[in-house]
């Protein structure tokens, strides 16, 4: 089995190249001239886009083919105080750069909405916002000139105190999204509420690829039902027919790891992930799995990255491949 490894939106090797750069409602609503106040907003969002590209120049540099994009690209965006503000025609030709740049290197791009895109909610207003929010994160993929290999990975959200009737809604609203939004989707299993289990489910009735955690999976699963090695054939089932940009390769499953922070808090995300608790999975699964794809969940971003490489150098029967991969 051969293993790539990526890392979420922030490095600790690059300095002064946050994806993440903003302005907040107050600051903005602060400034007299709006237009001027707009134009702000889209230079800081075109200094975010460029500081991804940066990025994933570093990333080449390292061998890291995998990235999450930051889903605070374009600050503000939503915000009630700008409703009608349509920055991509201003920020087209710096998505189309990034995009570019992706695709001549192979690399594979992802976004992961925040908590509060949510499908299964029973308020209006909220579902509104998420499928916009949905809506603003394909339209950015799609403006980078990324196929459907690049995805939208969200959480089946939460149970509103009936859980099958939350399941059952999220399954409806999602059926009904619009298809350029729906090939981009994946959907992963959470560290409260739907288990790995009840998510797996729910992708096979909507027929969408599942994103295993395995933190999640530890501190979120019924004891003794469903370990994550007899969860994977099916897993597996759920990507068959994707393939990677501009291919008719299959794309790799993949699956997010991190470690907990400490016993008192198993639910948060520790600097770096502990190899002795990763290794065994990826042993149970790589008769069945010739690639996949890592996404590493942790605090020090490339750098938890870089030291699990060295961690598993150290492994029986690992092969580096080169600075962000191995074969198992």
């Amino acid at each position: 089995m051969i293993v790539r490894l990526g890392y979420v939106a922030m490095s600790m090797s690059v300095s002064n190249a946050s994806p993440s750069k903003t302005m907040t409602a107050t600051q903005f609503l602060k400034l007299e001239d709006r237009e001027a106040a707009i134009r702000k907003l889209e230079r800081i969002a075109a200094e975010n886009i460029h500081n991804t590209l940066r990025l994933l120049k570093h990333n080449r540099a390292h061998d890291i083919i995998m990235y999450r994009c930051s889903s605070k690209l374009i600050p503000l965006i939503g915000h009630e105080a700008l409703r009608g503000w349509n920055p991509m025609p201003v920020l087209s030709e710096a998505f189309a750069e990034l995009g570019s740049y992706a695709r001549e290197h192979a690399m594979r791009l992802s976004f992961h909405p925040d908590h509060f895109t949510v499908l299964s909610t029973p308020r209006d207003e909220v579902l509104r916002n998420s499928l916009d929010d949905l809506d603003r994160h394909v339209t950015m993929l799609e403006a980078m000139g990324l196929d459907e290999s690049a995805k939208c990975n969200i959480h089946v959200g939460g149970t509103y105190g009936n859980k099958k009737t939350a399941a059952d809604r999220f399954v409806s609203r999602f059926e009904q999204l619009p298809e350029r939004i729906k090939r981009r989707m994946t959907l992963e299993n959470d560290d409260k509420t739907f288990t790995a289990l009840e998510t797996l489910d729910i992708c096979e009735k909507v027929n969408t690829p599942m994103v295993l955690d395995i933190h999640h999976h530890q501190v979120n699963h019924e004891e003794g039902r469903d370990s994550a090695p007899e969860l994977w054939p099916r897993i597996l089932r759920t990507w068959e027919g994707e393939r990677e940009q501009g291919s008719d390769r299959p794309l790799p499953p993949k699956i997010h790891v991190s470690s907990p922070k400490s016993e008192k808090d198993p639910r948060g995300h520790a600097d770096f992930i502990d190899a002795r608790v990763l290794m065994p999975f990826l042993r149970s699964i790589s008769a069945l799995t010739p690639r996949l794809d890592v996404m590493i969940e942790a605090k020090k971003k490339d750098e938890a990255l870089f030291k699990l490489v060295e961690d598993v150098r150290e492994e029986a029967g690992v092969t580096l491949l080169d600075q962000a991969s191995f074969e198992l």
